[in-house]
């Protein structure tokens, strides 16, 4: 729960760092679009995108994850706002998570393939494994409480987006590089990923007990379903069927679990 405590010096320092970090994360993509700089996102995908891709209208949940990002940096930079737990462990991973969304943008324009699956596995990881580390301080906290709506739910759902995100970008990369392994054909390299993303997902979803994580990464799967109906039928609906797995699992945990110890 929120704390009383109000933040030393040094903690505002942090708060303000991931403020800007925030603001970077933003401000970054729409230099890049409005000054039409490098390699569009789309543009990047395209090289090494036959192996699996998602409808270009997935992204549009970016537009939600900058404005939960930008939400929680406000908040928690404001000084009347108590120095919670959450917000005193979750400052600096989500800093850098922030840095490396980014920074993904620009190695996606300067086509630096490989560095944007270090940047984007480092951001995810970065967010992800402090979050698992607080699974019961994310599970206890009440339902309408700030933590929850202003950190938790922005925090968790960049998490999810990054779940997805981060291995659509290696197996693109490897197909871009002509570089996926022969053992399996690529339509079962793409369902491996579907799979491995599907139980990360439960997994991820049974300690933080908070939809907000689980349903990016199924709105992803969908867009794959979406995207992939015409030309991959197979493919198209296990990750279809995902989805619906990790939808359910996520909904019996958040709803049914939470309270669990």
């Amino acid at each position: 729960m929120s704390s009383i405590v109000r933040p030393s010096p040094a903690q505002q320092t942090r708060r303000l760092a991931v403020l800007g970090a925030a603001i970077f994360a933003i401000i970054v993509p729409i230099i890049q679009a409005l000054g039409n700089m490098g390699l569009s996102q789309a543009q990047f995908a395209s090289d090494g995108n036959t192996t699996l891709r998602v409808a270009g209208y997935a992204f549009s949940i970016w537009s939600l994850l900058y404005a939960g990002l930008l939400a929680y940096a406000v908040r928690q930079a404001l000084p009347q706002t108590g120095e919670s737990t959450l917000i005193n462990r979750l400052g600096w991973p989500s800093f850098v998570t922030f840095i490396g969304i980014g920074l993904w943008i620009i190695m996606a324009a300067l086509d630096m393939k490989f560095a944007s699956v270090v940047v984007i596995f480092a951001s995810l990881l970065a967010l992800l494994v402090p979050m698992l580390l607080l699974g019961n301080t994310v599970r206890d906290t009440p339902a309408l409480d700030r933590d929850r709506l202003l950190l938790i739910w922005p925090l968790a759902a960049l998490a999810g987006w990054l779940t997805v995100a981060a291995p659509l970008n290696l197996i693109t990369v490897l197909t871009a590089y002509d570089a996926l392994p022969t053992i399996l054909s690529p339509t079962l390299w793409a369902i491996m990923f579907v799979a491995v993303t599907t139980v990360i997902a439960i997994g991820v979803s049974w300690i933080l007990r908070t939809l907000a994580y689980p349903v990016p990464i199924a709105w992803g799967l969908v867009g794959a379903f979406v995207a992939h109906q015409d030309n991959n039928p197979a493919l198209s609906f296990a990750a279809l069927g995902a989805a619906f797995v990790i939808i359910v699992f996520g909904a019996i945990f958040t709803f049914g679990l939470r309270r669990a110890k």
